[in-house]
C-alpha cells in the first residue's frame, strides 16, 4: 500500500493498547511516518506524562500550547513535512470552553474552587467527554493533516472511548448531548477515523487486545486499523549449531565457559522467537486484521535514533499492506 494513501485514511488515528507495550513510542513512529509523508502530524497527549517529547529528544515535557517536535523534507515526490504536539486535559478543555463563550470569569472561579472535580464524580464520564470533544474540535478545524491521539492504556481506553454513547444515553437534550453526538459520529465514521492498536507477541497483551477490539466493535462502531505487533526479536537462524563446532569451524578459540553462556543465550533467544511465533499466529487467528510488526530494540531508551529504525520499519510494514 502507498504510505501516503495509508496516512490519508483518516484524519484522526488513535493509538491504545495496554500499558507497557510500547504504545507511546507507536504513536511517535506514527507521527514520523505521517511526516515523512510529506504531511502534517499532530500528537494528542491525555494522560500528561507519556514521554513523547524525550522520543524526540526534548527535555521537557508537553503542554497545552503546541510545539513542533521534528521537521523533514519528506521522501522522494512529498513535501515537507513536521511532527507537533501538545497534552490536553479535561480542565483545560473546559476552561478553554468557557473563555471562548465570554465566561472568562467563571472559567477562573471553577478553575480555582475545585468546582471541576466535583462536576466530574458527579458526571462519570464528562472528563473523557471534554478531552474528546476538543479532539472532535482539532479534527473539524483540519488541525493537522492527520492527529494521533496517544490513548490512555487498553483498560480505561474502552472507557474513554465509549464514554460519548454513555452520556449520550443519559443526557436526552442540551449541550452534554449534543457534544456526546458530535462525538459518536466522528468515532464512528472510517471516514474520520480509525484506531490502531498496539501489543506484544506474549499472552497477557494478546489476549487483552482482542478483548479491547471486540469491545470497541461492538460498543463504539469504530475502525480498527492494522494491528501493531511490538518488540518483535529479529529471526536469527543457527541457534542449534554448538558454539564450540561454530567456534571450531570460524577458526575462534572458545573457553568451556564461554561456549556454555553461549548455548544458554541462543536457548533463551530460541525460545523467545518461539514464543513469539506462537502468539504472532494465534493473534492472527482471533483478529482478522492486517500486522504491522516491529522489533525488538535492544537499548535501555528510545531516543531519536531508535525512533528513525522504528519509522522506517513502520514504512516497510505499510508498504506491504495490500
Amino acid at each position: 500500500m502507498d504510505v501516503s494513501r495509508f496516512c490519508s485514511a483518516a484524519r484522526l488515528v488513535i493509538v491504545a493498547g495496554k500499558g507497557g507495550v510500547g504504545k507511546t513510542t507507536v504513536t511517535a513512529a506514527v507521527a514520523r511516518m505521517v511526516a515523512g509523508a510529506g504531511l502534517s502530524a499532530l500528537i494528542v497527549e491525555v494522560e500528561g506524562k507519556s514521554g513523547i517529547g524525550s522520543v524526540f529528544g526534548r527535555a521537557d515535557g508537553l503542554a497545552y500550547e503546541e510545539v513542533v517536535l521534528h521537521v523533514t523534507s519528506g521522501g522522494e515526490g512529498a513535501g515537507a513535512g513536521e511532527v507537533r504536539a501538545r497534552t490536553l486535559t479535561a480542565d483545560d478543555a473546559l476552561l478553554e470552553y468557557l473563555e471562548g463563550h465570554g465566561l472568562r470569569r467563571i472559567s477562573k472561579r471553577l478553575s480555582q474552587s475545585g468546582a471541576l472535580d466535583v462536576i466530574s464524580t458527579a458526571v462519570p464520564g464528562i472528563k473523557d467527554i471534554l478531552v474528546l470533544g476538543k479532539v472532535k474540535q482539532l479534527e473539524r478545524a483540519e488541525a493537522a493533516d492527520v492527529i494521533i491521539l496517544d490513548a490512555p492504556a487498553a483498560g480505561h481506553a474502552v472507557t474513554f472511548l465509549t464514554s460519548a454513547s454513555g452520556l449520550l444515553d443519559a443526557a436526552r437534550v442540551g449541550p452534554i448531548r449534543a457534544q456526546a453526538a458530535d462525538v459518536v459520529e466522528l468515532l464512528s465514521d472510517p471516514a474520520r477515523c480509525q484506531v490502531l492498536l498496539v501489543t506484544l507477541a506474549e499472552e497477557t497483551p494478546v489476549n487483552e487486545v482482542v478483548e479491547t477490539a471486540y469491545k470497541l466493535e461492538d460498543r463504539v462502531g469504530i475502525k480498527l486499523g492494522p494491528l501493531v505487533v511490538n518488540g518483535l526479536y529479529p529471526y536469527l537462524e543457527g541457534l542449534d549449531v554448538d558454539p564450540l563446532e561454530a567456534a571450531t569451524a570460524a577458526g575462534v578459540e572458545v573457553t568451556d565457559e564461554q561456549a556454555r553462556d553461549l548455548r544458554e543465550a541462543a536457548q533463551f533467544r530460541r525460545r523467545r522467537q518461539d514464543l513469539q511465533a506462537e502468539q504472532v499466529q494465534r493473534l492472527a487467528e482471533a483478529l482478522p486484521l492486517a500486522q504491522l510488526r516491529l522489533p525488538f530494540l535492544f537499548t535501555p531508551e528510545v531516543g531519536p535514533a531508535q525512533l528513525d529504525v522504528l519509522a522506517e520499519n513502520l514504512v516497510r510494514e505499510v508498504a506491504g499492506l495490500p
